[in-house]
C-alpha cells in the first residue's frame, strides 16, 4: 500500500490478518496513534513493518514480542518519547530506522545486543546523551546515522573497530573530545565519515589516509553559529599541513571537507602531483597561510574548489587553467595579489567565480565571455581598473554579478540586456559615467540594483517600472542624477529599499504604493525636490495647487458634460449589438472564453471563494515550491489553482519561468494557463482543471490499469508537447522535469504536459545552458540543462510507464538502476520488466505480437536515455516511432 495517498487511522480489521509477514503503507498521508494497539499479538509472524513517511502521532508501537522482526522503518512521522529499552530484544533485526521524528531520551545500551544489524538510522530526532559503548559489539553494522540530534560527550573508541562500518553520519551533534589512537582504529570498510558541526578537538589523524575506500571525509564546523565548533588543527609542531599529502593517496576519496577549523598551516607543495579523483576540496576559513601550489591544475576532477577567507598570498597559478571540469572556484577574502590569469577562461565548467576582497589588480581578462556557465560573479576588490569586457555583458546565465569597490570607467552598454538571468547587479564605488542605460529595464529577474557612488547623469529610467517588477533594492545615491523621480516607480510592488540620495533630482516625490514606506534617508540632498513632509523635503508650492484648481473647475463645467454624453451613446451601441448577438445565438460557452481570452483578470479575492479560501478540502497536490487547489469560479467553471510558497527560494523565480513560457507556448498537450494573479498577498496560476489527475496517480492506482494502447497514446502526447517546445519556433524551451507527476490527464485521457517552473528558454541557434538547474532526481539527465535533457528525463519515464517501476524504487538504491534493468532484458527477458497488470489486460493478444510490440516501446526508452547526450534521439523522430506502434496496437 506504499506510494499511495491514503488517509486517516489504520482500519482495526487490518489487525485480524495473523499471518501477516510484512506491511508497508511508506509515503502516505496516515495518521493516529498506536498507544491501545499491540501489533505484535495481531501479527505474531511479522518481519517487515514501514510506516515511513506518514503522520502517525504518540509513542513508538509497542513491539517487543514481534520477536522475528527484520526491518523496522518508522522513520519521517510525528512519533515523539523515549526510544523503548526492550528495543534491544530484536535478534533478527537488520535495519532499524527511527529517523525525521520527535524522539527524546538517550539512546538505550541495549540496542547493542542487536547483534544482526546493519543499519542504525536515528538522524533528526531530539535524542540527547552521549553515544554508548555498546553500540560497538554491533559487529555487523554497516550503516550508522545518528546526524541532527543533540547528542554531546566523546565518540567511543569501539565505535571505530566495527570492521563492516562503510558509513558513520554523525555531523550537528555536541560530540566532543578528540579521535582515537591508531591502536583503536580498525575502519577498513569505511566509504563515508562526517564529524561535521560538532565541538572535537586535537589534530587530524594521519591514519585517516589508510581507509583505502574512503569516498567523502568531513569535518566542517558550523558557519555562522554562536557555540563553538570543530576546533581540529594540523599536526602540532609542523608549519605544513602533511595529512592532507596523505589523504590525497586514498584512491577514491572524492569529497575532504574541512572548513572553519583552525587548522593554521600551509598547502603542501607535493599534493598538487597527486593523481585523486577529488571532486569537492573546502577548507575555507582554516587560517591557511602561503601560496596557492603550482601543482593544483593536476586535480582534474575537481568541480569545487572552496578556500575562501583564509590568508592565502602571492599570486593564482596559470596551472589553474587545468581544472577543467571546476564549476566553483572561490578565493574571496585573502591577500591574493596580481593579476587574474588569462587561463582561467579554460574553465569552460565554471559556474561561480569569487575572487571579492583580495589584492587582485590590473583589470578582467577580456576572454571571460567565453565562460557561459558562469552564474556568480564576485569581484570586488578595490584595485582592478580598466572597462569591463564586452564579453561579460553577455553571460545569459549569469545570476550575480558583484564589481564593486573597484575603478572601473566608461559607460554601462545596451547589451547588457543580454543578462536575461540576471537577479543582483551591484557595480557601486565605481567610476562609470554616462546615462544608465535603458535596457535595464527588461532585466525582468532582476531584484536588487545598486549603482551608488559612480558617475552616472541624466535622469532614472521610465523603463524601471515596466518590467522590473520584482525589484526589491534600488540604490542610485550619490551620482549625478537629474530630473524628476518617476511617479510609475509606486508600480514596483516588492521594493524594499530605496537610496536616490546626493543626486540633482528635481520634482515632487511619489507619495503612493512602496513609498508609503520610506523616510526622509532615501532622498537627502537632493535640493529642489518637493513632497510630503516624511520624506525631509518642503511641500510642492502652491501655484501649482490653485492652478489644479482652476483646472477642476473648467473639468467640471466643460469635459465632464461631454465624456458623460460619449459614454451614454458607448452604452446604447453596446445594448443594440448585444441584443442582436442573443437574436443571432451567437454566445460561446464560459468555459471556452475563458481560455480564448487574451488575459483575463482574476483577483485574490476570487480565488480565495473559489477554492473555499484554500482550504486543504480542495488541495490537489503539493510540489517543491507550492501547492494547487481545485476551485470553482462563480460563473460555475472549474479550475486549478497553483499557488506559489513565496517563503521558499525559487520560488518566484519559478513562477517568472512558468509565466515567460506560458506567455509564448500553446500547443493541445500544454496545460493551459487562463491567467495569473500576482500581488503581495499571493503569486498563483489560474490552470485548466484536469479532471483526471496525474500520469503518476494512474500509473500507481490498484483499481485501474492502463492498456498498452492508453500508455502509447499518452506517450504520444508527451512527446508531441515536448517535439513543439523543442523545435515549434524560433525560441527553443527545455522543461528540465518531465515526469509522471508533471504530465495530467483530462476528461479524455490526453495527456497534458505541465509545471513549468524549471523550465529554461535557449537563446537561438544554442543547444544547452548553464549546469546549475536540476530536475527531479532519477529523471535528471549528467550534464547540461538541453533539449536531450528532456528526451533522457521522456525514456526514463517511458520506461517507467511499460514497467510501472519508479527509477527511485528501492531495487535500484545500489547500482543497479530502471534503465540498465531494462537493458539487460532486451531482447529475451522484455515480458518480466513490464508491468504484470498491463499483461493481464492484452490475454487476447497474439503474445508473441505483444512481446514484439513492447520490446519497440522499451528501445525507444533506452534510446532516448543514453548515458551520452549525443547519442539519444531528437524528440521529433519519437513521435512518428510511437504512432506506428499505435496503429500496429489498433489494428
Amino acid at each position: 500500500m506504499s506510494y499511495n495517498v491514503l488517509t486517516g487511522s489504520l482500519p482495526s480489521s487490518l489487525f485480524n490478518l495473523s499471518s501477516l509477514c510484512t506491511f508497508s503503507v511508506h509515503k502516505n498521508y496516515l495518521s493516529g496513534s498506536f498507544l491501545d494497539v499491540d501489533l505484535c499479538h495481531s501479527w505474531p509472524r511479522l518481519q517487515f513493518l514501514s510506516l515511513t513517511d506518514n503522520k502517525f502521532t504518540g509513542q513508538l508501537p509497542y513491539l517487543s514480542n514481534c520477536t522475528e522482526l527484520v526491518i523496522l522503518s518508522l522513520s519521517q512521522n510525528k512519533f515523539v518519547g523515549k526510544i523503548p529499552v526492550d528495543i534491544g530484544n530484536f535478534k533478527n533485526l537488520e535495519e532499524l530506522y527511527l529517523d525525521f521524528n520527535g524522539l527524546t531520551g538517550t539512546i538505550p545500551p541495549t540496542i547493542g545486543n542487536l547483534s544482526s544489524l546493519k543499519s542504525l538510522g536515528l538522524t533528526q530526532n531530539n535524542v540527547k546523551g552521549s553515544i554508548p559503548r555498546d553500540l560497538g559489539r554491533l559487529s555487523r553494522l554497516v550503516k550508522f546515522l545518528i546526524r541532527r540530534n543533540g547528542l554531546s560527550g566523546p565518540v567511543p573508541p569501539e565505535i571505530f573497530n566495527i570492521s563492516s562500518l562503510q558509513v558513520i553520519e554523525a555531523s550537528d551533534n555536541a560530540l566532543s573530545g578528540k579521535f582515537p589512537s591508531s591502536s583503536a582504529v580498525r575502519l577498513p570498510s569505511i566509504e563515508f565519515i562526517s564529524f561535521a558541526n560538532n565541538k572535537i578537538t586535537g589534530h587530524v589523524p594521519s591514519y585517516f589516509a589508510n581507509f583505502t575506500k574512503l569516498h567523502s571525509f568531513q569535518l566542517k564546523s558550523p558557519r555562522n553559529s554562536s557555540s563553538r565548533g570543530n576546533q581540529l588543527t594540523g599536526d602540532p609542531g609542523v608549519p605544513t599541513l602533511d595529512f592532507l599529502s596523505s589523504l590525497f593517496n586514498c584512491p577514491f576519496l572524492k569529497e575532504l571537507v574541512l572548513s572553519e577549523n583552525p587548522l593554521n598551516g600551509t598547502i603542501p607543495n607535493s599534493f598538487g602531483n597527486s593523481s585523486s579523483p577529488l571532486q569537492l576540496f573546502c577548507i575555507d576559513k582554516c587560517q591557511i597561510k602561503g601560496h596557492i601550489p603550482k601543482g593544483i591544475g593536476s586535480l582534474k576532477s575537481l568541480t569545487r574548489l572552496c578556500w575562501a577567507n583564509n590568508n592565502l598570498s602571492g599570486n593564482i597559478p596559470e596551472s589553474i587553467g587545468g581544472l577543467e571540469r571546476l564549476q566553483r572556484l572561490n578565493l574571496g577574502n585573502n591577500s591574493i595579489e596580481g593579476s587574474i590569469p588569462d587561463e582561467l577562461c579554460l574553465l569552460r565548467n565554471l559556474g561561480e567565480l569569487s575572487l571579492q576582497n583580495n589584492k587582485i589588480s590590473e583589470s578582467i581578462p577580456t576572454c571571460i565571455g567565453n565562460l557561459i556557465h558562469l552564474q556568480s560573479v564576485f569581484l570586488s576588490s578595490k584595485r582592478l581598473t580598466s572597462s569591463v569586457p564586452l564579453g561579460l555583458w553577455d553571460l545569459e546565465n549569469l545570476l550575480f554579478l558583484d564589481l564593486s569597490i573597484n575603478s572601473f570607467y566608461g559607460n554601462l552598454p545596451p547589451r547588457l540586456s543580454k543578462l536575461n538571468a540576471i537577479q543582483e547587479i551591484d557595480l557601486s564605488q565605481n567610476q562609470f559615467t554616462g546615462n544608465i542605460s535603458s535596457t535595464i529595464g527588461s532585466l525582468q529577474t532582476l531584484s536588487s540594483l545598486n549603482l551608488s557612488h559612480n558617475f552616472f547623469t541624466g535622469s532614472v529610467p521610465q523603463t524601471f517600472c515596466d518590467q522590473l517588477k520584482g525589484l526589491e533594492l534600488l540604490d542610485l545615491s550619490f551620482n549625478n542624477l537629474s530630473g524628476a523621480i518617476p511617479k510609475c516607480l509606486e508600480k514596483l510592488k516588492f521594493l524594499n529599499y530605496l537610496n536616490l540620495s546626493f543626486n540633482y533630482l528635481s520634482g515632487e516625490v511619489p507619495s503612493g504604493g512602496r513609498f508609503l514606506n520610506f523616510s526622509a534617508q532615501s532622498f537627502l540632498e537632493n535640493k529642489v525636490l518637493c513632497g510630503r513632509r516624511e520624506f525631509g523635503v518642503p511641500p510642492c508650492t502652491t501655484h501649482r495647487t490653485q492652478k489644479s484648481k482652476v483646472a477642476t473647475r473648467l473639468l467640471a463645467k466643460y469635459v465632464l458634460p461631454a465624456i458623460a454624453s460619449t459614454l451614454i451613446l458607448i452604452a446604447l451601441c453596446y445594448m443594440l449589438t448585444r441584443y442582436g448577438e442573443r437574436k443571432r445565438g451567437k454566445t460561446s460557452s464560459s468555459a471556452e472564453q475563458l481560455t480564448t481570452v487574451e488575459h483575463i483578470v482574476i483577483s485574490y479575492q476570487e480565488l480565495r471563494q473559489a477554492t473555499n479560501d484554500f482550504c486543504e478540502r480542495n488541495l490537489l497536490g503539493v510540489g517543491s515550491f507550492g501547492s494547487v487547489y481545485k476551485g470553482i469560479l462563480s460563473n460555475g467553471i472549474t479550475i486549478a489553482v497553483k499557488v506559489l510558497k513565496l517563503e521558499m527560494e525559487g520560488a518566484v523565480k519559478s513562477f517568472d519561468a512558468e509565466c515567460k513560457v506560458w506567455r509564448t507556448n500553446r500547443h493541445r498537450n500544454l496545460v493551459k494557463v487562463i491567467t495569473t494573479c500576482s500581488s503581495p498577498e499571493i503569486r498563483a496560476l489560474v490552470l485548466q482543471y484536469m479532471s483526471n489527475g496525474s500520469l503518476e496517480k494512474w500509473l500507481y492506482s490498484h483499481n485501474y490499469c492502463l492498456s498498452i494502447l492508453q500508455r502509447v497514446s499518452m506517450l504520444i502526447d508527451i512527446a508531441s508537447a515536448l517535439e513543439y517546445l523543442h523545435h515549434g519556433h524560433a525560441e527553443t524551451v527545455v522543461h528540465c522535469d518531465v515526469k509522471p507527476g508533471n504530465v495530467l490527464l483530462d476528461e479524455d485521457m490526453v495527456a497534458h504536459l505541465a509545471d513549468f517552473g524549471l523550465a529554461k528558454i535557449l537563446a537561438k541557434n544554442k543547444d544547452a545552458t548553464q549546469t546549475r538547474t536540476i530536475g527531479t532526481v532519477g529523471y535528471a539527465a549528467p550534464g547540461k540543462v538541453s533539449r536531450s535533457g528532456d528526451v533522457y528525463s521522456f525514456g526514463i519515464m517511458l520506461l517507467e510507464i511499460m514497467a510501472r517501476k519508479k527509477p527511485t524504487d528501492e531495487m535500484f538504491a545500489g547500482e543497479v538502476t530502471l534503465r540498465q534493468w531494462v537493458n539487460v532484458s532486451i531482447p529475451d527477458n522484455v515480458l518480466e520488466v513490464v508491468d504484470a497488470g498491463l499483461l493481464s489486460l492484452e490475454e487476447g493478444r497474439d503474445m508473441f505480437a505483444t512481446e514484439s510490440i513492447l520490446m519497440f516501446i522499451l528501445e525507444i526508452g533506452l534510446r532516448c536515455s543514453e548515458e551520452v547526450a549525443e547519442d539519444r534521439m531528437d524528440i521529433k523522430d519519437v513521435v512518428p516511432k510511437l504512432k506506428k506502434i499505435k496503429v500496429a496496437l489498433q489494428e
